[in-house]
């Protein structure tokens, strides 16, 4: 029997807080970052057991302390507990292990803007540029990240490490190289591999070999404190995956919305564009929305008709959501 004593936990609550504004995605970053650290973070904090009756009580506690925000739809992500993942260089503390949260908010007033100091909506396309296709294939793929994932795939995995898919493959079905199909939804699976392959900057800072062995890192996005940008990964590969089978979406949207701004919306989250008609058509099917009888002027030409989340549809079927494609 090992008679060491273990290493203590600390339970750590992260939000990944996500709004639509002027159609971008954005999400919320909190104040801090000290010396070397990258500026931007989640909000993040402890549970206390005794001041937090639940761990989503202490989440939008922190969340309000350290942004000023009150959140609506919240909901669990995953478990973070990676050896190193929240800990700076010689720390002696507890090991952090992270409930990571997504949530949801609307920002159509003063009221839903951050009220903190240092506290902000950014855009999280800032943090990974490589998942915007709504305008064109973005260009980073092929001028920084491809080349880098060749040349790192053409090694063979250490002997440790066995996987189901040699690196090429992964790289091919991960970033829809050499003919297959890019996939909205392996945010995750995309960021991992940058890791893996030395390619970012959290992971020089993580002390991984493969990134200590390059003279210097490509432009990869700005990186975030501690693994707050996996945090995030996971969270936009977790929406864009429910846009399909939950009404999400309509958490982003004010009550009364165009279907103009319900598009732009759903592209801003996935990162595609949508064809007009076929989205329409898809809308139309899914007996999503209703008109509310008004029109918007807003709209900077044609008054355009108003419509709204047709609530009666979780009642009717298990999975009402936007199956959209791109194009």
């Amino acid at each position: 029997m090992n008679d060491k004593p273990l290493t203590p936990i600390e339970i750590g609550l992260t939000a990944a807080v996500v709004a639509i504004e002027a159609n971008e995605p954005r999400i919320l970053v909190a104040a801090g970052g000290t010396g070397n650290e990258p500026r931007a973070g989640l909000p993040f904090g402890p549970f206390d057991p005794v001041a937090h009756r639940t761990l989503e009580i202490g989440l939008r506690e922190w969340v309000e302390e350290q942004t000023g925000l009150s959140l609506g739809y919240i909901e669990q992500l995953y478990s973070f507990g990676d050896r190193g993942r929240h800990a700076h260089p010689g720390d002696t503390g507890p090991h952090v292990v992270s409930v990571g949260y997504l949530a949801l908010t609307r920002t159509t007033d003063d009221a839903d803007e951050p009220q903190t100091a240092g506290a902000a909506f950014e855009p999280w396309y800032r943090y990974f540029p490589w998942e915007d296709w709504r305008k064109e294939r973005p260009a980073i793929l092929d001028a920084e990240i491809l080349p880098a994932l060749g040349e790192w795939a053409k090694h063979s995995e250490p002997p440790s490490i066995s996987r189901a898919l040699a690196r090429r493959d992964r790289v091919r079905l991960y970033f829809g190289d050499e003919g297959s199909p890019w996939d909205e939804e392996r945010v995750l699976d995309r960021y991992e591999i940058l890791y893996e392959a030395g390619l970012i900057e959290e992971a020089r800072r993580d002390g991984r070999p493969a990134a200590l062995a390059r003279k210097t890192l490509p432009p990869l996005g700005e990186p975030m404190r501690f693994d707050h940008r996996r945090i995030l990964a996971t969270a936009i590969a977790r929406l864009r995956a429910k846009l399909k089978y939950r009404p999400v979406v309509f958490e982003l949207l004010p009550g009364e919305f165009t279907l103009t701004d319900l598009q732009r919306t759903v592209e801003a989250i996935s990162g595609r564009h949508l064809h007009k008609q076929n989205f329409r058509r898809l809308v139309e099917a899914g007996a999503l929305v209703e008109p509310t009888g008004e029109m918007s002027t807003q709209t900077g030409g044609r008054p355009a008709a108003l419509f709204r989340f047709r609530r009666s549809v979780l009642q009717e079927r298990p999975a009402p959501g936007l199956r959209v494609r791109g194009r």
